[in-house]
């Protein structure tokens, strides 16, 4: 979990499609970690009657990517599949698909012998023509942007937080520098079945819980601009807000979803970035289109700056080819008196 490469990896996957009104694209990058241990899922048109609806998430494996990879091949057929969701709940259909997955995958081969520690967050949305259901099991975030800000976020789940930390007390843990038994730095996830040992309690009295967080937003197709979907390689360097920001303004520059995406995790590993890094951006037809006005704006940014870079660079390199005593330690006014 905390090894490091030599220098990061920094190939991209990438991918984009169109349809139902939508538009997304998706970079993944392994960075700076040893393994790549994030995966996603995509789907624009869902099978049968709802093939208006949209599915997205973003899963961050940790110990591992065996949970993570499961998950972003199964979450979406476990919500499906549930009684809630042909009752058209889809809300508690969501919550239902997250507790019976994380319950299949117990009995894998792989993880039932506890040899295989790995677990994963998750992130996902379902977008139907009406609304956006959101859910979130870890620190992998949503956030919903209109106006180039966001305007929901979905909330981390840590192990300091006082809901979270009693949870974890209750089932007989402790939190410890932030983390699950001085261990785990979420406290909701899919898998690490080594924190879910409390027979005598439910799944959602462990001391990692499985349990989404789930809203729903009604859908203002004048108003909403973007969804992005991301774990925490993202949001550990950009905040709500400048990420929102960024895409706004990047959206205006270029309708390529995939060189936007490319461009935020390239900033967010200058930024520092030491985790993979994987985001799905989906955009609604209110966001921003490219117009003139901003790409000459940016052009000319890009000037001043390599004006200023290679005004920078010239003065370095007088300074460095003058000998010592051509070069004034300050300057005077050759008209003034020296007064002795």
């Amino acid at each position: 979990m905390g090894a490091f490469l030599n220098k990061p990896e920094t190939n991209k996957y990438n991918e984009s499609g169109e349809g139902n009104g939508l538009r997304y694209g998706v970079a993944s990058m392994q960075g700076w970690r040893v393994e790549m241990e994030d995966a996603h899922h995509a789907q624009l048109t869902l099978n049968g009657t709802l093939s208006d609806w949209s599915y997205f998430a973003v899963f961050d494996g940790h110990a591992g990517a065996l949970v993570s990879a499961h998950c972003a091949s199964n979450l979406l057929e476990c919500i499906l599949q549930t009684e809630e969701f042909k009752r058209e709940d889809i809300a508690e259909a969501i919550r239902a698909g997250f507790l019976d997955l994380d319950q299949k995958m117990r009995g894998l081969p792989e993880l039932c012998d506890g040899k295989e520690k790995s677990g994963s967050t998750a992130v996902c949305a379902f977008v139907s023509p009406k609304q956006i259901y959101i859910a979130n099991c870890g620190d992998s975030r949503a956030v919903l942007a209109r106006g180039g800000a966001p305007v929901f976020a979905t909330r981390d789940h840590k192990p300091e937080l006082p809901s979270e930390k009693s949870r974890i007390v209750n089932a007989g843990g402790s939190v410890m520098i932030q983390r699950v038994n001085g261990s785990l730095a979420v406290s909701r996830a899919l898998g690490d079945y080594e924190y879910k040992k409390a027979y005598s309690r439910g799944p959602c009295e462990q001391l990692v819980s499985p349990e989404p967080e789930v809203s729903v937003h009604e859908r203002l197709d004048t108003e909403d601009e973007f969804l992005v979907l991301a774990c925490d390689g993202v949001w550990d360097v950009m905040s709500n807000e400048a990420l929102c920001a960024y895409v706004h303004s990047l959206l205006q520059l270029t309708d390529d979803l995939v060189a936007i995406t490319n461009q935020v995790i390239d900033t967010c590993l200058y930024k520092g970035s030491k985790d993979n890094m994987s985001i799905v951006l989906v955009v609604f037809p209110a966001a921003p289109k490219p117009s003139e006005e901003a790409q000459r704006a940016d052009r000319e940014l890009d000037e001043t700056l390599r004006q200023r870079l290679t005004g920078c660079y010239y003065s370095l390199l007088h300074a460095c080819t003058t000998p010592r005593g051509e070069r004034p330690d300050r300057q005077t006014d050759s008209t003034s008196e020296v007064v002795g």
